[in-house]
């Protein structure tokens, strides 16, 4: 079904954050933790890139859902409770950001299960909401959702609306807010010398996405914009996250919200 947005508004809009950190590298491949120049492009997001993006968003007076992996919480735990104290929204991002393998249901809940121990312990923040890993989800995944009350999961990319999963055996589960590879900045501006990908331009990226804006707006959807602060926190690519901003203010009828709200606004219309 399509989504009635409240107050009239014409399409919502999601500002959000994997704030991966170093996890991502070492998930990739255990050998980068003796690869300090590695791991220094997923160190740059919590030395730099948060504080910067925060500044946008106080700046700019958005609302933003910060995704943290546990490792990340463990080991740059005074950034997550800026994040925190700041008012923004944080969901469960897994502990290790270990891609989930069907093949390992009880992997991926203990690792699930870690992290929201170090979520609850060190931020004492009970999340909501669910990125995993990688953008990577099975059907353990929703069922260990279900089981553990979460209200939504965020990265499906069959729709352009929220909608409930449902489980094998009839049960509701989680919310979904899906997205898209094309809504995301990772592909565009993330390189390595082991996965090489060739860095896009501002203005191809900034395109690319206002077309998407401008057609989601036709169609009352949700813009759900997935992006890493070790990749948007460069400085050119605040900046393009700023002119990006401000070109969705030129629409009437856009609701920006958090994650937790898009979905609490799906099940008040439900």
């Amino acid at each position: 079904m399509t989504m009635k947005w409240p107050n009239g508004a014409r399409m919502g809009v999601m500002w959000t954050f994997d704030f991966d950190a170093e996890s991502s590298w070492l998930a990739r491949n255990p050998e980068n933790a003796e690869r300090i120049g590695v791991l220094s492009q997923g160190l740059y997001g919590a030395k730099r890139a948060v504080p910067k993006l925060m500044e946008l968003l106080a700046e700019t007076k958005m609302p933003a859902s910060f995704y943290i992996p546990g490792w990340v919480v463990d080991h740059h735990t005074d950034r997550c409770k800026e994040i925190r104290d700041a008012g923004f929204e944080i969901g469960h991002h897994g502990y290790s950001h270990e891609w989930a393998d069907p093949k390992y249901p009880e992997r991926e809940c203990a690792d699930f299960d870690r992290a929201a121990e170090v979520l609850d312990r060190k931020l004492g923040v009970k999340p909501r909401g669910y990125r995993p890993p990688a953008a990577e989800i099975t059907a353990n995944t929703i069922k260990m959702l279900t089981d553990r009350g979460y209200l939504y999961n965020t990265n499906m990319l069959d729709d352009v609306y929220p909608y409930r999963h449902l489980l094998p055996d009839g049960r509701k589960g989680p919310v979904e807010l899906p997205t898209h590879w094309s809504i995301a900045d990772a592909g565009y501006m993330l390189s390595s010398i082991q996965r090489p990908r060739v860095i896009q331009t501002n203005q191809h990226i900034f395109t690319i996405w206002k077309d998407e804006f401008d057609e989601l707006y036709k169609w009352g959807g949700l813009f759900n914009l997935v992006m890493h602060p070790q990749a948007i926190g460069r400085p050119s690519r605040v900046a393009l996250l700023r002119s990006f901003m401000e070109y969705t203010r030129k629409f009437e009828g856009v609701w920006y919200a958090t994650g937790e709200q898009i979905a609490d606004a799906f099940v008040a219309q439900e």
